[in-house]
């Protein structure tokens, strides 16, 4: 099958009907998606996901909690996450931004065109294109592809052949894929989900829901 449409929602779709609707970005509020997105930098969600519950323990997770929060002591909150220094810091500037430009609301971000909201995250100090995008996907609903190691690894390993570089990926899935918010959302997770299970650094091709389009692929490299 020619890379198409076609050929991308035909995966899309085989990974679909093994996993489903994944529920992904579990959090309850547009401000915890951007606070996983963070903090999954250099690290596996398990780990977030203890940091963010240590965080709820503590405050309600809005930026002006997480500003009055000592910066200590949240260092030691997302300790869990790796890399806490760092990230701590980025917390702190991330909070500080949504609460004084947009008065603790990150949803004010889909008042502005996709290409200006992602270019105001740039900009904060600790936000990479990957994390930009993870949060102007599921917490401000602009339809905007979010590409990682697994993205790039499974569309190689099935022949698309790009460079592995984000924006040349994240041009080339975009203009071959529907424009919409909610695939956009599952495909990304459904990506992730495969490639931990079997689409690995070493993969498991045996159960594989699209072994049979990229098996070819793998055994020839």
């Amino acid at each position: 099958m020619p890379i198409s449409q076609d050929f991308f929602m035909y995966i899309y779709n085989l990974l679909y009907n093994r996993y489903g609707d994944l529920g992904w970005w579990p959090a309850e509020t547009p401000f915890e998606v951007a606070v996983g997105a963070i903090l999954t930098q250099n690290t596996s969600w398990n780990n977030v996901e203890l940091s963010i519950q240590n965080l709820k323990k503590k405050i309600d997770l809005n930026p002006e909690e997480l500003l009055r929060l000592d910066i200590d002591e949240l260092k030691l909150l997302i300790k869990p996450s790796g890399f806490y220094n760092q990230k701590a810091e980025r917390l702190k500037i991330f909070s500080k931004f949504v609460s004084v430009e947009y008065s603790g609301d990150i949803k004010y971000l889909d008042r502005f065109k996709t290409s200006d909201a992602r270019n105001i995250l740039l900009s904060l100090k600790g936000i990479g294109k990957e994390t930009a995008d993870s949060i102007l996907l599921y917490a401000c609903e602009h339809p905007i592809f979010v590409i990682d190691k697994y993205t790039m690894r499974m569309f190689n390993r099935v022949g698309v052949g790009w460079p592995e570089k984000y924006d040349i990926f994240q041009k080339n899935i975009m203009k071959l894929l529907p424009h919409d918010l909610n695939i956009y959302r599952h495909y990304h997770a459904l990506i992730v989900e495969n490639s931990k299970n079997y689409c690995r650094s070493k993969p498991i091709c045996e159960g594989c829901p699209i072994a049979k389009i990229c098996k070819k692929t793998i055994l020839n490299k």
